[in-house]
């Protein structure tokens, strides 16, 4: 018999056996089931998955992390609050996420010191003068607990407003500080516009109600009238600064005339006090080593918020106006 004629003879075999074609469909609907069976429990695990990662997505985003133990055992520790970025209401700090920090660093079980770390350019003179007012209000309610200013790089007008309401105000040596002026800037485009082909329609209800036109020519009466609005707001600055620092301030004029000081500087001027860093001070000035970081911390959902409800408003606002800075 020839070896190559037996599996055919075994196929023909099998294809003349009844229901052969039955049996072998039956095999592969079975085969098949056990597949989707499989995919079904890897996509019900995924789906499983899924949910738990949104669960703990949502979680994050609408409960900010939670302080360390020392708060809640009442440890002695020394508290933290960074102002950090430019200052300004819906920006990267405002007086309401600082303000929440210090109440919050007031209030806490343990804390025997507060301290501001400061790293800031300045911003809104309205935002700084809030948390100036905070920082006197908790002195004053709480008289035994310090609140001292720790600068990084730059503690420059409003964040020295703000700072000049501490106790006491530490530097490095090549830290920046002062600025303690008021800018309101802008640009002015007269001239572009015909030079383009472009007319400019503007109606206003109000003589002065398209103040500081940027494509129109600058109106005498209105430049003086921003100019002693920017003089009033820099006479409140000046005196916080004063009420804050007191007799520690040096009689130099050019303290007041928005310049900068290093560190070293703005300690022979009386702006700061002395040098330390964060550690130096909670350990050997406030006398609690541990530290507890109470900065407000923005969820996911304020920070989407914050965002949708903001950055329509500084894009139609940016070109035409400004606000009065202290930076």
């Amino acid at each position: 018999m020839n070896e190559d004629s037996t599996p055919q003879s075994s196929t023909e075999s099998a294809r003349s056996c009844p229901g052969w074609e039955r049996e072998a469909l039956e095999k592969l609907l079975l085969e098949a089931l056990v597949e989707q069976r499989k995919a079904r429990r890897w996509n019900l695990a995924y789906r499983a998955f899924l949910v738990a990662a949104i669960g703990f997505g949502l979680v994050l985003a609408f409960k900010p992390l939670a302080h360390d133990g020392l708060t809640a055992s009442g440890k002695s520790h020394t508290a933290v609050v960074d102002v950090s970025g430019t200052i300004a209401e819906g920006g990267e700090i405002d007086a309401d996420t600082i303000i929440e920090g210090l109440r919050e660093a007031a209030e806490a079980k343990g804390v025997k010191g507060i301290v501001l770390r400061m790293n800031t350019p300045g911003g809104s003179p309205v935002q700084s003068a809030y948390v100036y007012d905070e920082i006197r209000r908790i002195k004053k309610e709480h008289p035994a607990l310090p609140v001292y200013a720790v600068v990084t790089d730059v503690c420059a007008s409003g964040g020295y407003y703000i700072a000049s309401a501490t106790d006491r105000i530490f530097v490095n040596p090549a830290s920046i500080v002062g600025s303690i002026g008021v800018i309101m800037n802008g640009f002015g485009f007269v001239g572009t516009l015909e030079k383009l082909g472009v007319e400019r329609r503007v109606m206003t209800a109000g003589d002065h109600k398209a103040i500081l036109d940027p494509f129109g020519p600058v109106n005498p009466v209105e430049k003086q009238h921003v100019q002693r609005l920017l003089n009033t707001v820099h006479q409140q600055f000046i005196a916080a600064v004063k009420a804050g620092r007191g007799d520690r301030l040096k009689d130099r004029p050019e303290i007041f005339s928005g310049l900068v000081w290093t560190g070293a500087e703005g300690i022979e001027l009386g702006l700061v006090d002395a040098v330390g860093e964060l550690h130096e001070v909670a350990e050997t000035v406030i006398g609690a080593k541990e530290i507890v970081n109470y900065s407000h911390r923005e969820t996911l959902l304020d920070r989407v918020v914050r965002q949708l409800g903001t950055s329509l408003e500084a894009a139609l606002t940016k070109l035409s106006t400004s606000s009065p800075h202290l930076y």
